[in-house]
């Protein structure tokens, strides 16, 4: 508070006027200049900070940031961080220049060669795709889900989790992609000119955006990422060496 305001105070205060009304107004008219110097409480009106998740694995550690406007899967991940369902669960399905896979909860004590990636927890979590936002560029984080003939909603799992490494096109590439899209599927693949700039200079994989939801990124630890989608994997995809992640936590 200024001196300004210590004086403008002392002088009402030290006046005692006999009538009770007008001290009463005095008093208010006290209280809305010393506001008034004081100036009104200050409101925080800053967003606050996206939730962030450190991920140490045998392979080292991966830090990650969880989209805000993907609040189900964002507070369904955080849930499960904090329940430590993640921790000791392993990257089960792992495919070279496509994507790394975790979050099967029987893989905890799975024996090697065991055929993993049908465990889950008995939900699901309604989809929340942003393709034209958020979409496969390499290193976002995204939900796995079952095949649209079983489930039409396209709704994810509720543990199971990817990381997407994918490959850089060439804008000739792309466009040869997108006929082989049309070809194999009868639907056309539309990329905003984001999205393209994104396949042809970081990479990723245009061909899941809209399908699966993708609800977060790595913020550091893309070379641990690169490292695991380089593991020797036997014929269901599963590294050979197991790649475990020992502890997830919430590092807001």
């Amino acid at each position: 508070m200024g001196e300004e305001s210590f004086a403008s105070s002392a002088f009402f205060c030290n006046f005692a006027p006999q009538n009770e009304t007008v001290m009463k107004k005095l008093l208010y008219v006290v209280a809305l200049l010393v506001l008034a110097a004081c100036g009104a409480p200050k409101v925080n009106k800053k967003t606050p900070s996206p939730a962030r998740v450190q991920m140490q694995t045998t392979a080292g550690v991966i830090e990650l940031r969880l989209y805000d406007e993907t609040p189900k899967h964002r507070d369904n991940f955080l849930k499960l961080v904090e329940e430590q369902c993640f921790d000791s669960l392993l990257f089960h399905r792992v495919i070279k220049d496509f994507m790394i896979q975790g979050g099967d909860p029987t893989s905890k004590n799975a024996h090697a060669g065991t055929l993993l990636g049908e465990g889950d927890l008995g939900y699901t979590i309604e989809a929340e795709f942003m393709p034209e936002k958020h979409f496969h560029r390499r290193g976002v984080l995204a939900a796995a889900r079952e095949g649209d003939m079983v489930n039409p909603t396209k709704a994810s799992s509720a543990s199971q989790f990817y990381i997407v490494w994918g490959k850089v096109y060439t804008k000739e590439e792309l466009e040869g992609y997108k006929n082989y899209y049309k070809h194999r599927t009868g639907k056309e693949l539309m990329l905003t000119p984001e999205q393209e700039t994104a396949y042809t200079t970081v990479g990723g994989t245009p061909h899941l955006d809209g399908e699966y939801t993708v609800f977060g990124e790595v913020v550091s630890g893309l070379d641990v990422v690169e490292k695991i989608q380089n593991a020797a994997c036997d014929a269901n995809d599963r590294p050979i060496e197991d790649v475990r992640i020992l502890k997830t936590e919430i590092i807001r």
